[in-house]
Formats: C-alpha cells, structure tokens, sequence
C-alpha cells in the first residue's frame, strides 16, 4: 500500500514532531505551517499570531503499519485538546489543535477521532476540522529541533520531554526502537 500524509497541528510543533518521529511506521515528519493567509510565512511572522497559520506536522506514514485513526489517537493523547488557541504557555491561534485531512476519508475518521477524545474528557473538546491548506515548511533550524536541542534548551525539557515521555510510556508497542 503506498505510503499516506497526515497534517496535525496541536501546539508547538517541536512538541508534536518529536513524538511522530518515535512511531512506528512513520518515516517522516516534517515541521511547517499551514492553514493561514499570507504565502510562504516566516516563524516570526507566524509567532506574531497575524498570518492565521497554525504550527503544524506533516507525518508520511505506512498505513500498512499504522493507521490514521491510531495517528489520531496519539495525538489526542499528547496535546490538551480542549484548550482553545493555546497549549499551557504557548498561546494564540498558531497553536490551536487542528486537523487538515488530506481526503474525505481521512476527513469522516477525524471526526471520529474527535468523538473518542470527547469521550475522554470534562471539557469539550475544541479541536477543529480544517480544509488542507498550502503547506509551507518551517526554517531548517526548526526540523528535529528535540533531537538536536532537547537536553539544553530548558522549554524542550519542561514541555517536550515531559510529552515524549508520556506517549513513550503509554505507546510502548507503537516505538520505532523495537523495530531492531
């Protein structure tokens, strides 16, 4: 089966893309931006909160290995998707959670998705569904930005180790490490 393309957006996308990065079946994630106004947006321009874009994750996976709806689920699992336009500090309509499917099929299990994060939360869950939007990639120095910079910067320990951690934990069976 050919390979699919997921694109999430649920935070800051240091967060998002170094979680992927562990999943089996996912041979790549790409941070960039998507779902604004203004072409080929420059980090600065899309922290400015003016552009309309979210930071966002473009994973290519396997659906011969997992599926998207299990994409799905982990990404519920690791972002707070009842906060609206923010993710613990980090706040403004680029990081809200959102899902840009590539396909209506992709379209009707993200609603489902959303039904059984629902389910496991109070609050209501305020992920949207949002057309695919162009994609633009983040600057070079954001892509695998955890692996390189995880141990010294302090909001990569604080935010994106703590998330890592939590998905490594509970998706034991779903890590690239067990492959060897």
């Amino acid at each position: 089966m050919a390979e699919e393309v997921a694109t999430l957006a649920g935070g800051c996308f240091w967060c998002v893309e170094a979680v992927f990065d562990d999943v089996l079946g996912v041979s790549s994630v790409e941070s960039g931006y998507t779902g604004g106004t203004v072409a080929n947006p420059t980090y600065k321009q899309v922290c400015g909160g003016d552009t309309g874009h979210a930071e966002a994750v473009r994973i290519h996976f396997d659906p011969a290995v997992i599926g998207y709806a299990d994409l799905l689920d982990i990404f519920f699992h690791i972002h707070d998707p009842t906060q609206l336009n923010r993710q613990g500090n980090d706040i403004g309509t680029q990081y809200r959670s959102a899902i840009f499917p590539h396909s209506p099929g992709q379209e009707a299990e993200a609603r489902a998705a959303i039904a059984r994060a629902q389910a496991d939360h109070e609050q209501p869950v305020v992920t949207t569904i949002e057309p695919l939007a162009p994609w633009y990639v983040a600057e070079d120095y954001h892509q695998e930005y955890f692996e390189r910079e995880g141990n010294s910067n302090p909001y990569c320990m604080a935010v994106v180790a703590p998330k890592l951690q939590k998905f490594r934990k509970s998706y034991a069976a779903r890590l690239k490490r067990q492959e060897a």
